[in-house]
């Protein structure tokens, strides 16, 4: 029996690939399949990974044309035949006891998603990431890092939920995530750092360029979902808390980030017109008006005048 799928996409990443499956191929639970999808890689991550099917069996190799991170998670999920899912960036590694501890506690709780810690690894430091635990849905949009490789998923959720994620859009965890919160009956939690999320400069995430811009078309979908399903009205308070909070701060500091002048102003309008526009009232927003902390004083403070000052000082900074 397959307990874990773990969908681990490969473009290009020859520098990381060889840690990444020394780290995979050495977990200490049973029973975990590893299909690797090559996404029309062009270097020598295939030379490598062909290495390792040489010398463990649990590792499923499938090559398709290139079509991006999201297009071949999607391409995996039609593979995988494990109870849970996991998805594990190429550039990235982890502990060897991660999945074991993961899938223990899935299996304790009967959890349909288990969230663990992470690093961010630097090229000289590291920093642990620790998240709050949130245990109902409407919790979960408030609270939760949208990463998908720090979770594992029973392939029931994703399957009965028909989710998958959004082809060429950055931020397609977000999409992701937010998508599949209303599926979700049980959340639990191993609080330990298990995975290291490598740090590298041209990563897609760190690049500041027009598919930034992505991100109001991710928000977008996850409203029209949630309308289309008949929910919106339940979870609005916390969509709106979460449009507000993506936009006036991650995203705002990588649009600042942007150097092309024209591509910057254009993004900061939009970021300003879309919030008022969808949600005119967000600073009324209940979740926000709570348990105030540094971040949502930041937030609160927006206004028109504010938010011209911000988008200096995260420019500069």
């Amino acid at each position: 029996m397959v307990k874990v799928s773990v969908i681990v996409p490969v473009y290009n990443v020859e520098p990381y690939i060889r840690k990444c499956l020394e780290t995979l191929t050495k977990q200490t639970l049973t029973g975990i399949e590893i299909l690797i999808i090559d996404d029309g890689s062009t270097d020598r991550s295939v030379d490598i990974v062909k290495e390792f099917i040489q010398t463990n069996n649990n590792i499923k190799y499938y090559k398709k044309e290139n079509g991006g991170l999201a297009d071949a998670r999607n391409y995996g999920l039609l593979y995988a035949t494990g109870e849970y899912i996991a998805f594990l960036d190429a550039d990235d590694y982890i502990q060897k006891d991660m999945y074991k501890l993961m899938y223990e506690r899935a299996k304790e709780l009967d959890s349909d998603i288990v969230e663990c810690d992470f690093y961010w690894k630097y090229p000289k430091k590291y920093k642990i990431d620790v998240g709050e635990k949130y245990f109902e849905k409407k919790e979960a949009l408030e609270k939760a890092r949208v990463v998908v490789w720090n979770k594992l998923y029973k392939r029931k959720l994703i399957i009965d939920s028909k989710i998958t994620f959004p082809k060429g859009l950055q931020y397609e965890d977000v999409e992701f995530f937010y998508k599949l919160v209303p599926h979700i009956d049980r959340i639990s939690f191993v609080k330990q750092p298990m995975l290291y999320y490598i740090q590298r400069k041209n990563s897609l995430i760190s690049t500041h360029n027009k598919k930034v811009g992505d991100i109001f078309t991710v928000l977008d979908n996850v409203i029209l979902y949630y309308k289309e399903h008949k929910i919106y009205e339940d979870y609005k308070e916390q969509l709106e808390y979460t449009y507000t909070r993506l936009l006036l701060c991650s995203s705002l500091q990588r649009i600042c980030k942007i150097r092309n002048k024209l591509l910057r102003k254009e993004l900061l309008n939009k970021t300003w017109i879309s919030l008022n526009e969808k949600f005119p009232c967000w600073k009324q927003n209940k979740i926000l008006n709570t348990e105030k902390n540094m971040k949502k004083t930041y937030m609160l403070s927006v206004n028109r005048f504010t938010y011209k000052i911000y988008t200096l000082l995260f420019k500069i900074f």
